[in-house]
């Protein structure tokens, strides 16, 4: 990365540094644009320049969530499925309390400030479909090897598959973020949610490779 690039990545960290604590103190409606720049010390402009709206400037990490999950089935090893693959991820995630998951202290008033907002809620399901479209064409592209051998002809169709795999992370991050928000501690809230999560994708799994003699009791959450 040049200097050029560098300045650039400080300069848009800083603006979305400065915009969150506004819109966890005050909602995102009731937070401008202007005011985001002036706390971030730079024009309008150019908090448009990096941001061209300001659900962007919530979402700072959009572009990195809507491509992660296709990532994942890209960059997977040979022969590995995705379904575990996906599965592995979150479970690790979860194990080591990430806190892109939200376990942390201002989680709970970052989803209140979504829940807030008509336009961050409907963001939020757009960047949903999004990952779930990168991770069809992963899947295309990148198909598991199923027990039917070289023939995929019974393979479930990647945007089908896609969905499946999507749903379960999706209800997963709910239902952490259902019970955080009921009060739960983060330690019970993780272990359970990891439970759920494991057993869920490894019934998607026997069912993809139906020769696997494969039961969720059976997986440990990795180290």
């Amino acid at each position: 990365m040049g200097l050029r690039e560098i300045k650039k990545h400080q300069t848009r960290t800083a603006i979305a540094d400065a915009a969150l604590p506004l819109f966890l103190e005050r909602g995102f409606d009731q937070v401008t644009v202007a005011e985001v720049a002036r706390h971030a010390g730079v024009s309008t402009n150019t908090v448009f320049n990096y941001f061209p709206t300001k659900e962007d400037l919530f979402f700072d990490r959009q572009a990195e969530v809507e491509g992660h999950l296709a990532a994942l089935v890209r960059d997977r090893a040979p022969s590995t499925c995705p379904v575990e693959t996906i599965r592995d991820d979150l479970l690790t995630a979860l194990r080591h309390d990430d806190p892109t998951l939200g376990l942390h202290p201002d989680a709970p008033r970052f989803w209140q400030v979504i829940d807030g907002s008509v336009t961050l809620r409907a963001r939020e399901r757009e960047i949903s479909e999004h990952a779930e479209a990168a991770l069809a064409t992963a899947l295309t592209e990148h198909p598991p090897n199923t027990a039917t051998g070289p023939n995929q002809s019974n393979h479930p169709m990647p945007a089908l598959l896609a969905g499946a795999i999507v749903g379960i992370h999706r209800a997963a991050l709910r239902e952490l973020q259902r019970r955080i928000l009921s009060g739960e501690p983060p330690t019970d809230t993780r272990d359970s949610v990891a439970t759920a999560a494991a057993q869920a994708f490894n019934l998607l799994c026997s069912g993809l490779h139906p020769a696997a003699d494969q039961t969720p009791q059976e997986l440990q959450l990795p180290q």
